[in-house]
């Protein structure tokens, strides 16, 4: 970790309309069960091209260009990021292979010639991480974690870290299987615990993206963990999870006057419908771009607000 902690964070908001996935974009949205050819990729990719020009007419429409920003990955997005990049605008990619229950480098030892080379604002890493779970899996992950958050930090580099904390069957039955009890009651402490843990292993994210949090106080509690020990500048960004607009703005409200919360990272639930419109032909390129763009919108309006 960087000798200084005061040199951790990020100042500002943060408003990142996230389409980095791949695996769940191959499958639940193209139907793709294989390894993905050429002509897939191409849909694939053009599909991602729709988000983006949804962001770029947000960002036309009064959108804040100090805070707006995009996550996307190399695999179908390299064209995005780096025009992305050469306009200046906030870029976040990710780091670890796509859809793997535990956390592994995408190109394994050779990450660091992806990232220079893209350049990103933020390198992004999604992690399950119970601590209570897999132990033997939890080490193997805080080792990469931490090794990553070093070269970063060595860089002058910043990292956001996606966690989710996945349910161990007992947790889940001990709120008699209801998941939506799990989150409200038992998630929030794991999330404590899980920040605790992974730093005593040595991983210093500068973001958090945190799971919606439906109580303010939770919010609160995650963040002030995140700035504990001379921490000042981390700051956490609500994550949407694919929950629906009713909920992710809940999550929103819930966060968005707490100390440390600097705003969001979303993606399904921006783009979803309109990305399915758009490939089932009933609406154009041009009307899909443009929902896209309302609903982000929206949700800057709705965590502002």
């Amino acid at each position: 970790m960087p000798a200084d902690r005061s040199s951790l964070g990020y100042r500002g908001e943060l408003f990142i309309l996230a389409f980095d996935h791949r695996g769940s974009f191959e499958k639940q949205l193209f139907g793709i069960t294989g390894r993905p050819g050429p002509e897939d990729a191409g849909r694939i990719t053009d599909a991602k091209t729709v988000i983006f020009d949804g962001f770029l007419s947000a960002l036309d429409a009064g959108a804040p260009r100090d805070a707006a920003g995009i996550l996307v990955d190399e695999q179908y997005g390299s064209d995005i990021a780096r025009r992305a990049r050469k306009e200046g605008r906030i870029l976040a990619m990710p780091v670890e292979k796509s859809g793997q229950p535990e956390f592994d480098f995408d190109h394994g030892e050779r990450f660091g010639e992806h990232i220079e080379d893209f350049d990103p604002t933020f390198s992004k890493v999604l992690v399950r991480y119970n601590a209570r779970g897999d132990q033997e899996m939890n080490v193997r992950q805080a080792e990469r974690l931490a090794a990553l958050s070093e070269w970063l930090h060595e860089r002058g580099r910043k990292l956001l870290f996606e966690m989710l904390v996945p349910a161990e069957p007992a947790q889940l039955e001990s709120v008699g299987g209801d998941t939506d009890r799990f989150d409200q009651e038992v998630r929030p402490k794991l999330m404590l615990e899980a920040i605790q843990e992974l730093r005593d292993r040595g991983v210093e994210p500068d973001v958090w993206k945190i799971e919606g949090l439906d109580r303010a106080e939770d919010c609160r509690a995650v963040a002030d963990l995140a700035r504990a020990d001379g921490r000042d500048d981390v700051v956490c960004v609500v994550l949407g999870r694919g929950a629906n607009a009713v909920a992710v703005e809940r999550w929103l409200q819930a966060g968005s006057g707490v100390p440390g919360y600097r705003g969001f990272a979303i993606g399904r639930t921006i783009w979803w419908d309109a990305l399915k419109a758009y490939l089932d032909g009933s609406a154009d390129r041009t009307e899909a771009a443009r929902r896209i763009a309302e609903t982000y919108r929206r949700m800057i309006d709705v965590y502002r607000g």
